[in-house]
């Protein structure tokens, strides 16, 4: 039987009084285990976009309705220097006092400013890299860059800056989670179940599968949670496989119905978190017997993970692509599949029968994963569930506390 792990004591309000999140501890932490990485690998500074790189570095949070709008230079000896959009850049300095340096941000709006701006205005984000560089007297030394596109890249070698890839080195450095890393994640669970106790009241004959996802990510909102997606619902025939959901189906008596609250977050720490439901009567034979299998060996999976075993051994645990017909591996990717949580929905490490065999990853403690599979026949209906865990010394244990034994019947009672 799989192990839950310890519950929070706390909530989402700070305390003078209690040992809660600390937050001025995990941005130090987090920071340290970049540092290190960079110094394992040679490299002098990572330069970095996306919001999932950028909260890591240095706990900011910034514009992100175009790419890379905002940037971090992070240094493994200096203090970083951030580049902040318009607006951000004249109000937010003076509420993140823990950052010292501050600059203009460059983008050109995905070319849409044309080829000659394009050029003009990458040319000062270059030349804005180049000059931070030269001034700590790293010229020549490795420069990692993640989450920026090509032309970015073409222009950072252009100015002679000695470009290498970034993602390898985050992945690595976000790998294992610090107290407070996994309290986050613990915490955006547990906001989640209020999303999952939504669905559960609202989900019922002739609702509207939109409008019962929407109210759960509500609920969510109100619990907590400092980021929502739209949430994904799939009921009766849409079920199995994963495609095309929010399609404002009217829910049936007897269907099957799975929700999908992937990306609800509690200080950039984001769910990945599946649960099934009947609706108006308990499951069918079939379906039970689907979700009975599914369980069997989500559980057996689970069991597997512990410091020094490999995402081989957990990988054989899912069946292979030819139960369904399948002929290639890649038709299940990201459907049975084990994979990092955190600030990245996909980081270390990945468990599927598409890699994991060839090229096993080491789970270590401190690792948190999610990890899902699904059952069923396309066309007519299926059964989903994901976990996620915190890997202990002892082994895997749960974070999520949503019911998971058995499905559950919709509306509650």
């Amino acid at each position: 039987m799989v192990k839950m792990a310890k519950k929070l004591t706390f909530g989402t309000a700070i305390a003078d009084w209690q040992e809660r999140i600390n937050v001025e501890r995990m941005r130090g932490e987090r920071a340290e285990k970049v540092r290190k990485v960079l110094k394992k690998h040679g490299v002098a500074a990572i330069l970095a976009a996306r919001p999932d790189n950028t909260r890591y570095l240095t706990g900011l949070r910034g514009a992100e309705f175009l790419p890379q709008l905002w940037y971090v230079l992070f240094f493994a000896e200096h203090d970083p220097v951030v580049f902040l959009h318009a607006g951000w850049y004249h109000n937010y300095p003076q509420e993140a006092p823990w950052i010292k340096h501050w600059r203009l941000a460059r983008n050109w709006v995905n070319e849409g400013c044309g080829p000659e701006a394009t050029e003009k205005e990458v040319a000062l984000f270059a030349e804005g890299v180049h000059r931070e560089l030269a001034e700590r007297r790293l010229l020549g030394e490795k420069l990692a860059v993640v989450g920026f596109d090509g032309t970015s890249t073409q222009a950072l070698s252009a100015k002679g800056i000695n470009v290498t890839k970034g993602w390898p080195l985050m992945l690595e450095a976000t790998k294992i989670k610090t107290v407070d890393e996994i309290n986050c994640l613990k915490m955006a669970y547990a906001i989640t179940d209020a999303a999952w106790n939504k669905t559960w009241e609202l989900l019922k004959p002739g609702a509207d599968e939109v409008d019962v996802a929407h109210e759960a990510m509500l609920a969510a909102y109100k619990a907590g949670a400092d980021m929502v997606p739209r949430g994904h619902m799939r009921t009766g025939p849409n079920c199995f496989d994963r495609g095309i959901d929010h399609t404002g189906r009217h829910v049936n008596h007897g269907d099957l119905a799975y929700a999908a609250f992937c990306g609800v977050g509690y200080m950039g720490y984001h769910t990945c978190y599946y649960r099934t439901f009947s609706v108006g009567k308990a499951p069918d034979r079939k379906a039970q017997d689907w979700y009975k299998g599914l369980i069997e060996r989500i559980d057996a999976l689970i069991e597997t993970i512990k410091p020094g075993a490999t995402t081989a051994d957990a990988a054989r645990h899912f069946p292979p692509a030819s139960k369904w017909g399948y002929s290639d591996e890649a038709e299940l990717l990201t459907m049975e599949i084990g994979h990092g949580i955190g600030m990245y929905h996909y980081g270390f490490p990945i468990i599927n029968r598409q890699w994991s065999l060839e090229h096993p990853q080491v789970f270590e403690a401190g690792m948190t994963i999610a990890i899902e599979g699904r059952e069923g026949e396309p066309g007519q209906a299926g059964v989903r569930i994901e976990d996620a865990v915190v890997v202990t010394e002892n082994g895997a244990e749960l974070i999520d506390h949503w019911p998971r034994n058995e499905i559950l019947v919709a509306p509650r009672s």
